[in-house]
Parts: C-alpha cells; sequence; structure tokens
C-alpha cells in the first residue's frame, strides 16, 4: 500500500528508504534517444511486492528520487525485482509515464509491444483522450502473476499533445490495442482484489493530490508573504533614519557598567527610538569609546538632547560618561554632547550639544525648560553651609561620603592618596622606631636620621645652608610662603628698632634711613599669629609666636634679615635679636619666623586663598550656571587656633590681593631682584588673562550681553551675597556691569586655582622635609633672654622625634606631584566644540610654552632653582 497522509500530504519523504528484507532494488536506467520514456520489469503479484510498487509509484508522482543510488548493477535483472532509471547524470523521463509489459525489455534497442519490436525512435507521446485523475493517472492490473500486469501512466503534460509528424504510426495503434487488452482484462476479471485495490489507489492518489495542491497553495503564500515582508523592509529602509552614535565611557577605575543603559535623541522635529546600548559581548567599559546605530521614522531635524537612562541590573554599577557623539544621516558631521558626569542608581539625564550659548540665545521652549530644570536639580544637590563666622561658606557636607559622587575623589586618586600616606607613615614610624631604641635628639644633626628615602634636591640643599642668611630670606621670596614680604616705608611703631642696631650688617657706607628711602628694606610682619591659641599634643602645650622680621636687599648678599622680634608687644621680654647676637641666640629666632611662616602659609596661603575662595566660585557655579552656559565651561576646566587664624586673615583678604600685579604693586615688590615667583606668576597671568579676554569676546560683544545675562547675574550674586557673606572687607560686587569685569574675575578664579596654588603646595616638602628649617610646632615658648639660649633649648623647642616623622610624611604626600596630575591647559574635559573656542585654548597652550621655555633658560644658570611655576608642573585645577 501507499504510504501515509502525512508522508503524502506533506512530502516527508527520506532520501533513502529501507527496502523490505525480501526485495533486492536494482538501479539501473534504459533511456531511449527520444529521452521520453522510463520503463519498468514487471513486479510480482505478491502483496509486499504489490505494496512495494505502490510505493515506488508514490514516489514517482510527487518527484522523489533516491539521488546517489549505486548505478553499477545498470543492466542486471531479477525474478520479481525491480529496474529503476534513476541516475543523477543521466535526463529524467517525463514524470509519470510507466509502461508495464510482460515482454522483457530489450537492452538500449526497443520494446517488444504485443509480439512487435518498437525501438525507441517510434516511441511518442501518449494519445490524447486518456482519462486523468488530479492532472495525473496510474493504471494497474493484475492478476496472480507479473506476465499479464500491465499498466499505463500519462501525465498532464502529455494530454493534448499532438504526435509528432515523424512519430511512426505503429506507435499510436499499439499503445491504443494495449489499452483495449487491459479494459477487457478488467472487464473479465470482474471486482477482484486487484481491481479493488487499482481503485482504491486511485482514490488514494486523489487524496494525494489534494494535499499537494493545499502544500503548494500554502508554500506559495509563505513565499508571497516572505516576499512582502521583503518588500516592507526595504521601504522602512529607505525610510528610517539611521544616527551612529559613540559613546565614550570614563578612563578611571569602576567607570564602567553593566546595568542597562538606553539612548533616546531628542530633535525638532520628534524623537528617535529609544535604543538599548547592547552589542554582543562587553558593552561601556572603562575608557571605552563604543558605536551603535540608533533608528527613528523620520528625521528630526536639528538635534537638540541626547538622553541617556540607566536602569539597575542584579546590582548596582554607577557608570562615568565621558561624552555622546551623534553622527545624522548624510554625513553631515559629528555632534558633540558633553557629559563628564557619574549617573548613579537609576536614574535619567539629558545633554546638550557642546556649543557654548548664553540664557538669551536660547528660543526654544524645550531647550529653556531645561535649562531651568538641570539648575533647579543641582541647587538640591549643591547647598551652602556656613563653616563659621567670618568665613566663608562651604558646601554643605561633613565629610567625602556626603558629597555628590561627581564631587569626589575618583577611586584612583583617592587609593593613591591614602597609599601615598600609609606608605609615608610607615616608612617614619619603621625610623621613629629604630630611633628610639636609640637615643633622642642630642644635636641638630640627629634630624638627619630621619632624612632617608623621602628627600629631595631643594630638600639636601636646605640642610646644608639653612643657617645662614641669604638662605633665610631667599624664602620670604621664592619659598613656600612668597606673598608675606613688603616693602617698608617706615618701621613699625612696635618693633622699635635703630639705626645703629643693623648698621653693621648694612655697612659703613649706607644707613638705615637712605635706605629705606631707596626702597631697599623690608618687612614681614606676622601680626595676624598674634594671640592663637597654640594647640595640644600628647597633654603638653605648644607654643606660637607672631614675629616681626626686617629685611634688607643687599648689593651682593641678597635679601638678608637684619631685625628679629618674637612677639607684637616690645619690651624687656621680648627682645630684639640681631645678626651679631649669639650665633644660638640668632638661629633660634629665626626658627621661630619659620615656624611661623609653616603657620601662615598651610592654613592662610594655601587653604583659605587658594581652596576655600575657590570653593566658593565653584559652588556658585554649580548652582548658577548650566553645563552649556560659556563660563561654566571656562571654569570647569587642625584645630581650635586653626579656625581663629582663618577667621582673622578673612578679615584682611581682599579681592584685590588676588590679583598679582595689584598684589605685587600694594606691597611695593616690583623691584625685587630674584623674586622668581613674581616674575614667573606675572607671565602666567598674562596668559590666563589672554586666554579669558578672547573667550569673553567670543561669547559676549558688549557690555551690555554681560549685565543681561540673568544666569551670569545670579552666579556673581550667589558667590558675593552668599559665598562671601561673612567677608564684607572682601570687596566682591554683586554685580557684573562690562566684559572687563567678568575678564578680570574670571582670570582672578583660574590663577588662584593653578599657579597660586602651585606656589604654595608643590614646594612644602622642600622647605619643610629638613625640619629645624621649618618646624611644625615649638615645644617651648619663644626666649626672652638671648644670652640664655642653649644647643640644649634649641633641641628642646624643635619637633620631637613622632612630630618630625609626621611633618615630613604630611608635607610629602601633599606636596609630592601627583601621578594622575593633568598639566595646566590640557582640557581632558573637552567642554568646548566651536572651532573660535578650539583655537583659543590652542593658542593658550603655545603661549604657555612659551612661558615654560623662558623658566627653564632662566634657571639654566642658577644655583638653587625654581620651577614650581612651570606650566607642566602646574595642575589644571586644585586637586589636594
Amino acid at each position: 500500500m501507499m504510504g501515509s497522509a502525512e508522508d503524502r500530504g506533506l512530502g516527508m519523504y527520506p532520501v533513502e528508504r529501507e527496502r523490505e528484507e525480501d526485495t533486492e532494488v536494482q538501479a539501473g536506467s534504459s533511456e531511449p534517444e527520444g529521452g521520453h520514456g522510463v520503463y519498468r520489469q514487471p513486479v510480482d503479484s505478491t502483496e509486499g511486492n504489490r505494496e512495494e510498487g505502490a510505493k515506488e509509484e508514490v514516489e514517482g508522482e510527487v518527484g522523489v528520487t533516491e539521488e546517489g543510488k549505486d548505478s553499477s548493477r545498470d543492466g542486471e535483472q531479477d525474478d520479481g525485482a525491480i529496474q529503476e532509471s534513476r541516475g543523477d547524470s543521466q535526463p529524467q523521463a517525463p514524470a509519470g509515464e510507466i509502461i508495464e509489459d510482460p515482454s522483457e525489455l530489450e537492452k538500449d534497442s526497443g520494446v517488444e509491444l504485443g509480439g512487435q519490436q518498437v525501438t525507441s525512435q517510434e516511441q511518442g507521446p501518449s494519445l490524447d483522450g486518456e482519462d486523468t485523475i488530479a492532472g495525473e493517472i496510474a493504471i494497474s492490473c493484475q492478476e496472480g502473476d507479473a506476465e499479464s500486469s500491465k499498466g499505463v501512466r500519462i501525465t498532464e503534460e502529455e494530454k493534448g499533445t499532438d504526435l509528432e509528424p515523424e512519430q511512426p504510426r505503429l506507435v499510436q495503434q499499439e499503445k491504443a490495442k494495449q489499452e483495449t487488452d487491459i479494459s477487457e482484462e478488467v472487464k473479465l476479471a470482474g471486482p477482484s482484489v486487484e481491481s479493488r485495490e487499482v481503485v482504491e489507489n486511485k482514490d488514494e492518489d486523489d487524496d494525494e493530490e489534494d494535499l499537494r495542491g493545499t502544500k503548494r497553495k500554502r508554500e506559495e503564500q509563505e513565499e508571497e508573504m516572505m516576499e512582502q515582508n521583503v518588500e516592507k523592509k526595504k521601504a522602512s529602509a529607505i525610510t528610517q533614519m539611521e544616527y551612529k552614535v559613540s559613546v565614550a565611557t570614563g578612563t578611571s577605575e569602576y567607570s564602567g557598567t553593566n546595568n542597562y543603559v538606553y539612548v533616546t535623541l531628542v530633535g525638532e522635529k520628534g524623537e528617535s527610538e529609544r535604543t538599548v546600548l547592547d552589542h554582543p559581548g562587553l558593552d561601556l567599559c572603562r575608557g571605552a569609546v563604543d558605536e551603535y546605530t540608533v533608528r527613528s521614522a523620520a528625521c528630526l531635524g536639528r538635534l537638540l538632547l541626547v538622553r541617556l537612562e540607566k536602569q539597575r541590573y542584579w546590582v548596582e554599577d554607577n557608570w562615568f560618561c565621558r561624552y555622546v557623539t551623534v553622527e545624522p544621516p548624510g554625513g553631515s558631521g559629528a555632534l558633540t554632547f558633553p557629559c563628564y558626569r557619574w549617573l548613579v542608581g537609576d536614574v535619567r539625564v539629558e545633554l546638550r550639544e557642546g556649543k557654548a550659548k548664553k540664557h538669551s540665545e536660547d528660543s526654544l521652549p524645550l531647550l529653556l525648560a531645561h535649562r531651568e530644570t538641570e539648575l533647579k536639580e543641582r541647587q538640591k544637590i549643591y547647598r551652602w553651609q556656613a563653616w563659621a563666622p567670618g568665613i566663608p561658606k562651604c558646601i554643605d557636607a561633613k565629610s567625602e561620603h556626603d558629597l555628590p559622587q561627581d564631587a569626589r575623589f575618583d577611586n584612583e586618586k583617592r587609593s593613591d592618596f591614602e597609599g601615598s600616606l600609609h606608605y609615608a607613615l610607615l616608612e617614619l614610624s619603621l625610623k621613629k622606631l629604630a630611633i628610639k631604641f636609640g637615643k633622642s635628639w642630642d644635636d641638630l644633626d640627629d634630624f638627619k636620621r630621619i632624612f632617608w628615602k623621602l628627600k629631595s634636591p631643594i630638600a639636601e640643599y636646605a640642610m646644608k645652608h639653612w643657617k645662614e642668611d641669604w638662605f633665610f630670606g631667599y624664602q620670604f621670596l621664592n619659598g613656600s610662603n612668597p606673598r608675606m614680604i613688603q616693602r617698608c616705608h617706615k618701621l613699625p611703631e612696635n618693633f622699635p628698632v635703630t639705626g645703629g642696631m643693623v648698621q653693621s650688617s648694612l655697612g659703613s657706607h649706607t644707613t638705615l634711613d637712605k635706605e629705606m628711602k631707596a626702597g631697599n628694606i623690608y618687612l614681614v610682619d606676622h601680626a595676624i599669629m598674634d594671640g592663637i591659641p597654640a594647640n595640644t599634643i600628647r597633654n603638653r602645650l605648644q607654643h606660637i609666636a607672631a614675629p616681626l622680621c626686617l629685611l634688607y636687599e643687599h648689593p651682593e648678599d641678597g635679601l638678608i634679615p637684619l631685625a628679629i622680634q618674637l612677639g607684637q608687644e616690645p619690651g624687656l621680654d621680648t627682645p630684639i635679636f640681631l645678626p651679631s647676637d649669639p650665633p644660638l641666640a640668632w638661629l633660634l629666632a629665626k626658627i621661630w619666623v619659620r615656624h611661623a611662616e609653616f603657620q601662615v602659609f598651610q592654613v592662610l596661603s594655601h587653604l583659605l586663598r587658594t581652596h576655600l575662595v575657590v570653593e566658593v566660585f565653584c559652588v556658585a557655579t554649580l548652582r548658577q550656571l548650566p553645563a552649556v552656559h560659556p563660563i561654566y565651561k571656562v571654569v570647569s576646566t587642625g584645630g581650635e587656633g586653626l579656625l581663629v587664624l582663618a577667621q582673622r586673615e578673612y578679615k584682611v583678604l581682599t579681592y584685590r590681593s588676588l590679583q598679582p600685579i595689584l598684589d605685587f604693586h600694594d606691597r611695593g615688590v616690583n623691584k625685587l631682584r630674584d623674586y622668581h615667583y613674581r616674575d614667573d606668576s606675572l607671565m602666567l597671568w598674562d596668559a590666563i588673562h589672554s586666554f579669558v579676554s578672547g573667550m569673553v569676546s567670543l561669547y559676549y560683544a558688549s557690555d551690555s550681553e554681560v549685565s543681561q545675562d540673568s544666569e551670569l547675574q545670579a552666579w556673581i550674586q550667589d558667590a558675593a551675597q552668599e559665598g562671601f557673606v561673612d567677608v564684607p572687607k572682601f570687596g566682591l560686587k554683586s554685580e557684573l556691569n562690562n566684559r572687563k569685569e567678568l575678564i578680570t574675575l574670571l582670570s582672578v578664579v583660574i590663577f588662584t586655582s593653578t599657579a597660586q596654588h602651585a606656589a604654595t603646595n608643590n614646594g612644602q616638602f622642600d622647605w619643610c622635609a629638613w625640619v629645624p628649617n621649618t618646624p611644625c610646632t615649638m615645644r617651648c615658648p619663644p626666649p626672652t633672654d638671648k644670652d640664655a639660649v642653649t644647643m640644649e633649648m634649641i633641641m628642646d623647642s624643635l619637633p620631637d622625634i613622632s612630630q618630625s616623622c609626621v611633618q615630613m610624611a604630611i608635607t610629602w604626600h601633599l606636596g609630592r606631584a601627583q601621578p594622575d596630575a593633568i598639566p595646566m591647559a590640557q582640557y581632558v574635559e573637552e567642554y568646548f566644540t566651536e572651532p573660535q573656542a578650539l583655537e583659543l585654548i590652542k593658542s593658550f597652550q603655545r603661549e604657555l610654552q612659551e612661558v615654560e621655555d623662558k623658566i627653564i633658560n632662566k634657571n639654566k644658570d642658577l644655583e638653587l632653582k625654581y620651577l614650581f611655576l612651570c606650566p607642566s608642573r602646574i595642575e589644571n585645577s586644585i586637586t589636594i
């Protein structure tokens, strides 16, 4: 019997079928020259053979062949075997044409039909008029033995096909006679088993043909749907706009994320698809720039915003995004959207394109709303806090953990900061342990016992020359606190120095009055230290002095000290120390002055005049200027005693004193020789002022644009009325009326956070590593009797072993070059995208390189070099 309906209808035929065990299949081919005939040998009339024959017929009908069948037995014949013609390399006969005859087929020569020999050349197509069942007829009559079996199959292709003229009529007549004989045999046999099988086979053929037709229709429908989908995709590809998006992740440790991140482009005409930033493999890794395609159903017009969304995946994983670039269709050029912030938690941020714009230059409601929303969110995060009365306000945070993520040290800097301090303390602790099992300080040379690995060329120079007067005077010009010295036009009433006291230091050819009129006498007054409560260390009260020091610019020896008074009130207990006094008394007096210098430079010059002043403008910037504002882009490139000292400093601190040109003029030090700090500071100020002038002129064409910029005015008001509200004499106005005022203010902020900070911070280890030169604390009060000073008194006054080790560790830790330092004017965070602004930055960099070259050339012939203000050694902002 035929196969199942599933096999027939769905064409689920294997390439090779298992044959019945008693049936052997021999593959061969017999091709007439016309190529139209396929002939089969008669088969046995057994049920197994009939079933196999039926299967073969079905396979012939659905066109399934057994390719690759072994054809080596071509031409062999066995009783009860089927000979098939299925050679892959030979032409196939028309599908379904089978003629079965009891006579033996002649090999390749012809077929004997009804006692006549018919060659292959005489064979022709089937006759017209044959019955068809669903386009194909299969008739099989078998009577018990194979010799009486005959069958005819006529394909639909052969129906109605006219005989070609050259075909002999003998073939037509023989076929007609054969079919007549078959019909008569069927009638005589009656309803035999074989005839019933024929009918059943016909019915099954009908079912099979219906299934095949259904399958063909389904396949046609599927093909049509596939074609439609392809067309739709083609049409969609034509209408959809593709934007190439690049996303840059931060380079610091833990900047990458494995959370979900989505991007949406917002344009004048609509929004793009919300696209997840996900490629096979890893995305958004540290330092990576990943590229994606974002699609939109239509053109978005001018791009306004890039929306980034981060959603948690399993665990929270913060992400630092540097920037996003978008290349619109058509290759019109990539747009940069600066970010440079942390995305913490499930958050959404919207980025503006990098071109700087003032409030008045935005007219679209969407962009105006974006500016307002950004500032409201920032003002919730960055709040003012009063640290203490008389001190500038600072950000509201009690510890680093209270700060926003963007305001903290990155993980690498924090690790380096903590690691370097631990390293220094560990090394010095080992030294202290080694010394403890030996002996304590006996003389000044004992300090060398902690002067191991942590040292520098200047520190070693200081160790050799710290007792010399010229070196003492040199540090007022180029040391860690080069802003205290000022010209002395008249001696203070509380500093009763006479000409006779200092005549031996001046020489025989001049007097104190003459040199004072000539502008060669200078004064360093530490009055701000008077009455400051001293600290207590391990239950032992420390001591502080408020000295005055008179200096003379000697024509040969440079700046040298003439007289020192260790208190603000003259008297018998406050003697004036002179170079002509006993050497130990004069040395101890200078040590006390250097101790006062340490306090002033750490608390006032370093902390207050740089850190706290700049912090006011930083907080005001974050609260009042959106990231797209040009000024935002310009500026974004102890115990109780310390607090009292800071309060006193801010009573006299002025905005004017932060401008180096005015500061040097007001202190009367423009003519001092070898004042490298002054000379290098002025070169840097000129470069900064030129750069800021160019930037302000680029974005503000007139003074009225400055006064009418509402965001800019809110910024200066926030700084003056909030940040410096407790510093009334600071002198910063709460409004900006013209471009000159704006240029000066921005120059002050940049100079203070770069050059001024470098001058006070970077050299502190060089000048303080040799502890006797600049002691951090004094354990005994100032001497009241010059003749009573001994080496034992000096050693008891200087820091002990433990304090000395801490001083060396802290100053090395704070003053060392930071491993992640970014040199001045090297902008890692690229906020500007306009060609004009970028060219101004390049010009600024070139000018700074010229300053560097001048400083290097000037120092070639100097024994004691001053390189702290080389632009390559100045960080781009305060980092420590």
